[in-house]
């Protein structure tokens, strides 16, 4: 069985798009060899700044022959008076047989013709000849370039193609480019066409002696030859960061790193400034020292063998120090106005067109803090209303000044540095400006679910708020998320109240909290241009439900059946719904809870069955003459234990509360055992509904336990 190769050389393509690209074609290919019948024991990707590939092992050399039983038109039409019609010779025609081994088949239609067809299966150059162009036009990028042909699309111009079963050319053609068995080798150290010996292992080895590596080496590359630099630096170290580290590898063929110096005196800078114009706009490494402080130092990653003679270093020392040097003139230029004076400016900075000014955000956010204050306060815990107030005020002031303007990536971040050197009031003291600074360094955090959330409940309170505010605001004119398509980043913006609320254990209800931002548009221009179409108390609430299921899913870790157990029962309550599914998570090994989970499912659905028929339940049980003793019995422990349960659910102790309820499992199972729920007498059904809907409710002020996976869990 042979191997193929797909490889598509073009010019460089964007970092950030190209692994999800190359898995997107990994994947295609792999989907449409199923799907035509030549699945392979292996698929495989690789990929460069300037290729994407496919490898597929062992894959069949055609399609195999399929059988299939046609029907075709009714007996009725095909044959009249025992001779057969145009209906029957077009049928046989298509069918490829003789009209005589026509089969008739009963349907509930009526008599029809029927035929067994045998389709044979196609070369695997051929279908994948026909197949593979559909297939790489169908990559997602997110932006494409259109070239030549109309409706082919790719992120890049298309170079060269190459298509091969094993030796064998596969006669592929996409963007007016003819496959062939010739590639490309590094751009500046092996530019010339390289022939392809066949499609099997033999690629890899051949792009590696053209000064091409796959990701992983290229990767394993960069980090030796980073390590290998910074070792000339007694003591240093380079600063890890994973996402520069996935750029570089993504802007590489043949990598390699060299070590560079900028003056001592722009360590006066703050480092995150340094750090993000190395980073963001230089892709260059931070050098640090063992304790973690910034050295005059960074590292460079070549695509090509390295820079022996310096001239590389010394450009890049060159550029690096303009940069900076930029950098010390905004943050001096900066000085000038305080940020008390910048925010009469944020009346002419647009936050979004509908919803006015950065100034008239300032203003909502302010207020809804300080009403999340004193939410915050009366609970009992710790909060400083006049810290956050001031950081609200502040918080968007940044916006207005130049190292912003230049460095957009450190916004939030400018306004915490200018207000831990600046003079914010003179009444204020050093400690109380350092929370007012650290506040609005946070307000952005977190920005994802690798990142940390605020640092002072101040700074998590007013990230919350203007996160909420912003929400709100496009909630209620409509621009709400939709399937894949999210530009104004409200999920992100909702995943990180939704941390931020349970790391801080907030007593924040999500819906008062979007119900209270609403509230601030009240009387303003914005609020009179939201929709009177769009529900907005159901809309948002659905939208954090979803949010608060991926916090407890996918970054806490809670097994599906378990989170849909906590939410169905509540999912206003961030921390009370972690706490939840905490308890449910630590009973789930207890065979009591297996049998009481497979048992709340029996009673939902005898409630439900009961409720389509039109049989209601009594208002509450009573102790009936014919009441059978399972049935008291079970009305006797709820009688004693309902008290006590709702007594620790009050407490949140909800570890006990449901350890007293493992304890009702003998006289559940009784009640099923050995009581029939639907009997004819309607005074006996209704008094029984109403037991299990009783039980029922006691069970699901926790969790609804019929949600959890009792049969091939995983």
């Amino acid at each position: 069985m042979p191997d193929f190769l797909l490889e598509i050389g073009c010019e460089e393509i964007p970092a950030r798009m190209l692994n999800a690209a190359a898995l997107d074609l990994r994947d295609r290919v792999q989907k449409m060899l199923e799907r035509e019948r030549l699945s392979a024991r292996g698929v495989a990707h690789f990929d460069s700044p300037r290729r994407l590939a496919v490898l597929a092992t062992g894959i069949p050399t055609a399609q195999p022959d399929v059988t299939e039983q046609v029907n075709g038109p009714s007996a009725a039409v095909a044959f009249k008076d025992g001779q057969p019609m145009p209906a029957a010779h077009a049928f046989a025609k298509k069918a490829g047989i003789d009209i005589s081994q026509l089969e008739r088949v009963a349907t509930p239609k009526g008599e029809y013709l029927s035929a067994k067809v045998t389709k044979k299966g196609r070369s695997a150059s051929e279908v994948l000849a026909e197949l593979l162009p559909k297939e790489i036009n169908s990559i997602y990028w997110p932006r494409n370039m259109y070239w030549r042909k109309p409706g082919e699309v790719f992120v890049r111009p298309v170079r060269w193609l190459v298509a091969m079963l094993d030796k064998q050319l596969i006669p592929v053609e996409f963007d007016g480019v003819d496959a062939g068995t010739q590639s490309r080798g590094h751009r500046i150290l092996a530019p010339n066409a390289i022939p392809i010996p066949d499609a099997g292992p033999s690629y890899v080895d051949t792009l590696r002696g053209a000064k091409v590596l796959g990701r992983t080496e290229r990767e394993q590359q960069i980090r030796k030859a980073l390590d290998a630099a910074t070792r000339t630096v007694p003591g240093a170290r380079w600063r890890e960061d994973k996402s520069l580290l996935d750029t570089v590898v993504n802007l590489t063929e043949w990598p390699s790193a060299i070590l560079g110096s900028f003056d001592r005196e722009f360590l006066e800078l703050p480092e995150e400034v340094l750090v993000t114009v190395m980073r963001d706009h230089q892709k260059y490494f931070a050098v640090e020292d063992g304790a973690g402080k910034l050295l005059p130092h960074f590292l460079a990653v070549l695509n090509t063998e390295g820079d022996p003679q310096g001239i590389i270093r010394h450009g890049h020392e060159r550029v690096l120090r303009a940069r900076f040097n930029d950098a010390r003139f905004f943050w001096q230029t900066d000085q000038k106005h305080p940020l008390r004076e910048r925010v009469q400016w944020l009346k002419h900075v647009t936050f979004q067109k509908d919803l006015g000014s950065y100034y008239e955000k300032t203003l909502r956010v302010q207020r809804l803090c300080s009403w999340l204050c004193e939410i915050i306060r009366q609970s009992g815990m710790t909060i400083r209303p006049g810290v956050v107030h001031k950081a609200a005020y502040l918080a968007k002031t940044d916006l207005t000044t130049e190292l912003v303007k230049e460095f957009t990536e450190l916004q939030g971040i400018v306004g915490g540095l200018y207000a831990r050197v600046q003079e914010l009031d003179s009444e204020i003291p050093d400690a109380t400006r350092q929370l007012i600074a650290q506040a609005i360094y946070d307000q952005y955090k977190p920005e994802s679910m690798e990142d940390s959330v605020p640092q002072t409940p101040g700074g998590a309170v007013l990230s919350i708020a203007d996160k909420a505010d912003t929400i709100a605001g496009m909630f209620a004119l409509g621009l709400q998320p939709t399937g894949s398509k999210d530009p104004f980043a409200l999920r992100r913006q909702a995943n990180g109240i939704v941390r931020t609320i349970a790391e801080h254990k907030l007593p924040l209800s999500l819906d008062g909290l979007f119900r209270d931002a609403r509230e601030t548009y009240r009387g303003s221009e914005a609020g009179r241009k939201f929709s009177k179409d769009v529900d907005y108390a159901g809309s948002v609430r659905a939208f954090l439900r979803e949010r608060l299921e991926f916090y407890l899913r996918d970054a806490l870790g809670f097994r599906y059946d378990v989170v849909n157990a906590v939410l169905a029962s509540a999912s206003d309550d961030v921390v009370d719904a972690v706490s939840r599914a905490e308890a449910v998570r630590s009973v789930l090994h207890m065979p009591e809870f297996q049998a009481i989970a497979a048992a709340c499912k029996r009673m939902r659905n005898i409630l439900k069955q009961a409720a389509e028929k039109g049989i209601n339940p009594a208002a509450k049980f009573e102790d009936l003459p014919a009441s059978s003793p399972e049935e008291k019995s079970l009305a006797a422990y709820l009688e004693l234990n309902a008290a006590r349960i709702e007594a620790n659910r009050q407490k949140k102790e909800y570890g006990e509360a449901l350890h007293l309820l493992s304890t009702v499992r003998e006289q559940v199972d009784a009640l099923f055992d050995k009581v029939m729920v639907m009997v004819d007498d309607t005074r006996i059904r209704a008094n029984r509904l109403a037991l299990l809907q009783t039980l029922l409710r006691e069970f699901t002020t926790i969790a609804d336990f019929s949600e959890i996976v009792t049969e091939g869990k995983t």
